[in-house]
């Protein structure tokens, strides 16, 4: 039996599993203490003190301002940012697909939202706002490709969007890397270094954008949340309780490719995020539910815990945050696969 704490404010009422709501916390509590291990470590490790007096707004051309508030805090707000968006678009898109596997990186959105970024890098010799912006509009486009290609009936099939998805991500996959075969050796390595997925050089310049993406979009795919429960039960079932089963899909896919694309934007595509916070909310939480919210702020302990062990492995040069999601979520996709009959 399910425990639920029920709130209600005049005709507005809110029901919130017990459960749920004690993870809320972990996870909030967790990214508390995540921030603040990041804020102090690096090259140059400072004590809380030292933290807390930058924070607190100590002279601004000290050297612990400058570290804290230029360098460490942008990599910490991109961190959350990043995880929360690719948390919740990952929600959203295991919903519209009704699959395990429906992941925007899976799907093919984040191969594409990088097409558009190695573009302007190697082609154009872009950087900063041009490659973000490449990285948007690409996203967007293969977002309506892959939309147009599984669309049939008028309605979007789920596995027929699944497998779409991994045929798109595969030519662009191979496009990307005949752009980078062709292209000038500098800006080459350049863009091969973009896509490996980092926080090492994110400024309040790149993570600005994606913070604004994240609190306007964020509230907004939320709000879609329950009639996506009810989309779960079937396009008939859903029409007979007044919801518009296709247009809901466009709604929930279009903030979920601009969640997506604007976390690629910040931080090059970072590999799992999606794919593993949603189903791991999923099993500590065992609600049917689709948990937007949940599921971002697990993305973001997820990446972020992943960043500071980056930052902290022992080897020589610092590790881009997308290769440790990578070896991770490697590791849990063989997982579930294992088990695909049982997810």
């Amino acid at each position: 039996m399910r425990t639920e704490l029920r709130m209600s404010w005049g005709r507005a009422r809110l029901r919130i599993e017990a459960r749920s709501l004690a993870l809320a916390s972990a996870l909030l509590a967790l990214l508390l203490v995540l921030a603040w291990l990041s804020l102090s470590s690096g090259t140059i490790r400072l004590s809380a003190g030292r933290i807390w007096e930058a924070l607190a707004g100590g002279s601004p051309d000290s050297a612990d301002s400058r570290i804290v508030l230029g360098l460490r805090l942008p990599r910490v707000a991109a961190g959350l940012a990043v995880g929360l968006a690719l948390g919740a678009s990952g929600a959203a898109f295991q919903s519209i697909s009704r699959n395990p596997l429906g992941s925007p990186d899976v799907i093919g959105f984040t191969t594409g939202a990088a097409t558009g970024a190695v573009v302007h890098i190697v082609v154009f010799g872009a950087s900063g706002r041009a490659a973000s912006a490449g990285a948007i509009a690409s996203g967007m486009a293969t977002a309506l490709l892959v939309y147009w290609l599984a669309r049939a009936d008028r309605r979007t099939g789920s596995y027929r969007l699944i497998l779409v998805g991994v045929g798109v991500s595969a030519f662009l996959g191979a496009l990307n890397t005949l752009i980078l075969a062709r292209g000038d050796i500098d800006l080459a390595v350049r863009a091969r270094v973009w896509l490996s997925g980092s926080l090492n050089a994110v400024t309040w310049e790149g993570a600005g954008p994606t913070i604004a993406v994240v609190a306007l979009v964020l509230p907004v795919l939320a709000g879609l949340a329950r009639r996506l429960d009810v989309l779960e039960m079937g396009d008939d079932q859903a029409s007979q309780l007044s919801v518009r089963p296709e247009r809901l899909r466009i709604a929930a896919m279009l903030a979920g490719v601009v969640l997506t694309a604007s976390a690629v934007a910040a931080a090059g595509p970072i590999a799992f995020v999606a794919l593993v916070a949603p189903q791991a909310t999923a099993r500590i939480t065992r609600a049917s539910r689709v948990q937007v919210v949940l599921s971002g702020l697990t993305g973001a302990v997820l990446l972020m815990s992943a960043d500071l062990l980056s930052m902290r492995a022992p080897v020589q040069l610092p590790l881009p945050v997308g290769l440790v999601t990578g070896l991770l979520g490697g590791v849990y996709l063989l997982f579930l696969l294992a088990r695909f009959e049982d997810v």
